[in-house]
């Protein structure tokens, strides 16, 4: 156990710890209702010592949530004429803002794809993955979203 632990501190493995984000106060500018906003100030209060403003006066920043769209494609077809598989797209569009109006992430899109294979034998469990996948594709976004603010610079 203890040469176990000895090599995973030797490689350099560390947990990842709290964002260090590069302001104290953002206001986050989204649709009320947005469950990756909801998401994403939740990753931010409670990853970092960063505050979530109440209204874009407040804040040292302002992310702009610009759009959020979930699509499903067609990606394959079987005999008769039946979807085999499909491909689900997850996009997020986004800007960073600083209270002068001063742009330090211009208008910016994050975009996530899972290929999923389809029964339709099996709609209702189909329909629970497509649902978990979509899921997982909005907490990656959201992960992605805090790693490009940890690394912006603000401009003086």
């Amino acid at each position: 156990m203890l040469a176990a632990a000895l090599l995973v501190s030797a490689c350099g493995f560390q947990l990842r710890g709290t964002a260090t984000l590069p302001f104290n106060t953002l206001y986050v500018q989204a649709a009320p209702t947005s469950p990756f906003a909801i998401q994403l100030k939740r990753a931010v209060q409670a990853g970092s010592a960063t505050r979530i403003a109440d209204r874009p006066e407040q804040a040292e920043v302002v992310l702009q949530i610009l759009s959020e769209l979930q699509e499903k494609q067609i990606l394959s077809l079987g005999g008769g004429g039946r979807v085999r598989e499909f491909q689900l797209r997850y996009r997020v569009s986004f800007r960073l803002t600083d209270s002068k109006n001063r742009e330090h992430i211009p208008a910016n899109e994050i975009l996530l794809k899972r290929d999923y294979s389809f029964n339709d034998e099996q709609v209702l469990s189909k329909e629970a993955e497509e649902a978990l996948l979509f899921r997982d594709m909005r907490n990656d976004a959201v992960q992605q979203l805090v790693r490009r603010l940890q690394a912006t610079k603000l401009k003086s």
